[in-house]
């Protein structure tokens, strides 16, 4: 009975086995391609991700989102920056959630989103392609042990700086795999206006505005502030 059922659980290991190497081939027919996959006659996405030089991005938090870009650039490495200078430009903000009756809050909700843009390396730098990343992620607030809080914020960033190294590389894959034009924010829509009831007008004919935010409200209306990432 016991050889019955090895001899069982060696045929569906066999049978799991060849289902996966047989699916490629199987999802190639429908038109199903890998994207870092090597083919012939087509573009070697891995070697021309190696060729990215990431400019240097300003704070820690630049920093945190450069090296994700370099190590998912590079994957096995060494990479040889020779052809791509790789431009981005973060910005990350905080949202108070869960807000109490003492006017304390329960949970920290970060927004975070990046530009870039892919120029070539030579005298007069030209644009090849451009686009637009963002991500959402949070923590629970500890306002009794400090260093903890300290701890969530930092790693919350940490995880934030990744997920955004993740969708530049892959959208940057994907335009030498395709030269589709990946996503990007218009830059010719107006943004609302709305009056500030919190700030000292600069002169009795003028009443302080503050422009929406990236999901078009203001930060007064939720608490959001932008994120001190110099720590």
């Amino acid at each position: 009975m016991t050889r019955t059922r090895s001899l069982f659980s060696l045929c569906k290991a066999t049978l799991a086995a060849t289902a996966l190497m047989a699916a490629p081939l199987l999802l190639s027919g429908c038109g199903f391609k890998p994207l870092y996959g090597e083919e012939k006659g087509a573009v070697d996405v891995t070697a021309e991700l190696k060729d990215i030089y990431v400019a240097n991005i300003p704070q820690r938090f630049g920093q945190q989102i450069r090296l994700a870009l370099q190590s998912q650039m590079a994957g096995d490495g060494p990479e040889d920056p020779r052809k791509y200078k790789l431009v981005v430009q973060p910005t990350i903000s905080g949202e108070a959630i869960d807000i109490h009756g003492d006017n304390t809050t329960g949970r920290t909700r970060m927004l975070a989103t990046a530009h870039w843009q892919l120029l070539t390396i030579e005298q007069t730098p030209q644009l090849i392609t451009q686009g637009y990343a963002q991500t959402l992620d949070g923590y629970t607030n500890t306002y009794e042990q400090y260093f903890a809080q300290t701890l969530n914020m930092e790693s919350t960033m940490g995880r934030i700086a990744q997920a955004l190294g993740e969708q530049i590389t892959q959208q940057v894959a994907t335009w030498f795999k395709t030269h589709a034009t990946p996503a990007d924010v218009p830059d010719n829509q107006p943004k609302a206006l709305y009056p500030s009831p919190n700030l000292i007008p600069d002169s009795d004919q003028g009443t302080p505005m503050e422009q929406e935010g990236p999901d078009a409200i203001p930060n007064m209306a939720t608490g959001r502030a932008p994120i001190d990432t110099n720590f």
